[in-house]
């Protein structure tokens, strides 16, 4: 009995398997420790400072500022809300308090991360950009990825990519040291003690606006790093900075 040709339906392909899922460890100790210590730090130092400069918003150039003396920089009385500062009512000496004490939280990790990272050599290993990747072309291509919002994976996603490397360096090496610099430089005391630090910064006037500009720059850093956190995925990196322990994104396979 003849049953007509058979007719072979082609088979749908089976969905490749899903890559095994690759945890590894990201962050040392010294690095998680001081970054929740410097972040309750930066954050209350902002918001007391905040204040500070509400009872004088001016800011000048030299040695001398005050009521009549032109300022490069003019507000209107108080004109930060109290929303953004410490304490939220309007209390000079309460913000001072505030950001004096912190100020030694901020001082002493730093300069123990500083020397930390020399020593298990984390700032040259994991934050000095490599002379290939101070390359023009290199530097262009990681705009556009980050622009595009193409965040490295695989190993690559282990390893601070350059425009990390440089805004790490900027916040480490040079943002943060300067506001400390600056603020003992804004400090009767040690301006005693230490009478170079007035010729460092040409005056408390520029030392109070070196510190401002600081102060405003970090701010943005913040801003953007907590916007590059939500996109590359919070619960995966808050976890890293938390545990030290990363899951790796599988590799991007191109189209």
């Amino acid at each position: 009995m003849d049953d007509g040709p058979v007719i072979d339906e082609p088979i749908e392909d089976e969905p490749p398997p899903a890559p095994p899922r690759r945890i590894a460890y990201r962050h040392r100790l010294p690095t998680r420790l001081w970054h929740w210590v410097n972040a309750l730090t930066v954050f209350v130092m902002l918001m007391s400072g905040l204040m500070i400069f509400n009872a004088h918003p001016h800011l000048y150039w030299g040695k001398y500022g005050a009521n009549f003396d032109t300022s490069w920089l003019s507000f209107h009385r108080r004109p930060i809300p109290g929303w953004a500062t410490i304490p939220s009512t309007y209390n000079l000496a309460a913000a001072r308090r505030w950001h004096l004490a912190f100020a030694w939280l901020l001082a002493v990790p730093l300069l123990l991360f500083l020397i930390t990272s020399l020593i298990n050599r984390h700032a040259q290993w994991d934050l000095a950009p490599t002379s290939d990747e101070m390359r023009p072309r290199h530097l262009w291509y990681d705009i556009r990825e980050h622009a595009r919002l193409r965040f490295p994976t695989g190993d690559a996603a282990l390893r601070y990519n350059i425009l990390q490397k440089l805004s790490y360096v900027a916040v480490i090496f040079v943002l943060l040291p300067l506001m400390v610099l600056t603020g003992l430089a804004m400090s009767p005391a040690m301006d005693a003690a230490w009478p170079w630090l007035l010729d460092i910064f040409v005056g408390r006037q520029s030392a109070r606006s070196i510190h401002f500009i600081c102060a405003m720059t970090l701010l943005a850093f913040i801003l953007i790093h907590l916007l590059m956190v939500m996109l590359a995925g919070p619960i995966n990196e808050i976890r890293s900075m938390i545990t030290g322990r990363f899951r790796v994104p599988p590799e991007r396979t191109e189209p």
